[in-house]
């Protein structure tokens, strides 16, 4: 009777803990995100690509944990000045990818989202970067925006204070760190091919934009069935234009958020932080991406503030700030930033 009482009680007793015990390890929580580490069976070699395999497929609403490398390699870190135990192992082992290009970036990914289609608008919540490694690079590269000018090809590694959140530049010279993930995109129409990971376009991808950083959101529309995400380009700090093709280079730790609007429609990729929302426009020349930019902050106004097309374009002249992303990338990127604050008493 003993006996069978005590089988009774642990077969409840298991029956009660299993709805726990399935809670605890459901991933994708803010609890329990699933794990996104760059190895060489984790990353894309310099391409955001409709037929990339997915590594990691998740759901609408699922957080993913990532570590992004930084785009080097160990040899020239270590000719530069790393400490050879400060070269990270991820970045020795994802040398073995010899599927590459056309672009240089190592990206984690593609990440797969169930439910995502064409048409629909995947956003992205960056709930937190923090630095991987305690320096960066800067390194003045051949295309760069003065490149027929300044022909010298130099490497600095920046040390990074990640208490005083500083870079230390040179004496005297401390740069206040902001960091940001380069890039982030989804996969390009399919008939864009295997794109390379430099441009920026409609798809994301290599934006640069510097006001992307923790507690910001990104929307990318969606082009191919589960969206295909793709993250890397870590940046410490960077300046607007990010003139001689390199920010403060690092690699970094991240908890994102991803979340399938079907109700929403873009053409371009947009952001809000909570100061501003963000448009962006992308072009082979400045001023198309220019035009790109503000016109979708028009479009903004209009379907969101109600606004008719002429008061939209007014309100842009007087309250939002053009400002230049990057010039280096082969489409050079623009961002139109409206600040939130101008609405008294909306939302």
């Amino acid at each position: 009777m003993n006996n069978q009482l005590s089988l009774k009680s642990l077969i409840l007793g298991g029956l009660l803990l299993l709805p726990a015990l399935l809670v605890a390890q459901q991933k994708g929580t803010v609890a329990n995100p699933y794990i996104l580490n760059a190895t060489d069976s984790t990353v894309i070699w310099g391409n955001y690509w409709s037929e990339n395999e997915p590594v990691l497929k998740i759901k609408s609403g699922d957080y993913v944990k990532v570590h992004t490398l930084l785009t080097s390699n160990p040899e020239r870190l270590e000719e530069a000045g790393v400490p050879l135990d400060e070269v990270e192992e991820e970045l020795r082992q994802v040398q073995k990818v010899t599927e590459r290009g056309p672009g240089g970036h190592v990206l984690n990914g593609p990440i797969y989202i169930e439910g995502a289609e064409p048409g629909d608008v995947l956003e992205v919540k960056i709930k937190s970067i923090s630095l991987a490694i305690p320096y960066g690079y800067n390194a003045i590269g051949q295309n760069g925006f003065l490149s027929d000018e300044i022909f010298e090809r130099k490497m600095r590694i920046i040390r990074l204070d990640t208490v005083k959140m500083i870079g230390h530049f040179s004496e005297g010279i401390e740069i206040p760190l902001y960091p940001f993930f380069g890039s982030m995109g989804v996969a390009p129409p399919k008939e864009a091919g295997r794109w390379n990971s430099a441009p920026p376009w409609v798809h994301g991808g290599n934006m640069d934009n510097k006001e992307l950083t923790e507690g910001s959101s990104l929307f990318i529309p969606v082009f191919v069935k589960g969206a295909l995400f793709e993250v890397g380009d870590g940046h410490a700090a960077q300046g607007n234009g990010e003139v001689d093709i390199t920010a403060i280079e690092t690699s970094l730790k991240g908890k994102l958020q991803f979340i399938v609007h079907k109700d929403k429609k873009l053409d371009w990729p947009m952001a809000e932080t909570d100061t501003h929302i963000i448009t962006m426009g992308f072009d082979r020349d400045l001023t198309e991406a220019t035009h790109i930019a503000l016109r979708e902050m028009i479009k903004y106004l209009m379907e969101e503030k109600s606004m008719t097309r002429e008061d939209a374009y007014m309100l842009c002249s007087i309250a939002v700030d053009m400002a230049i992303t990057q010039l280096v990338d082969g489409n050079v990127g623009v961002h139109a930033m409206l600040p939130n604050n101008i609405f008294v008493g909306k939302k």
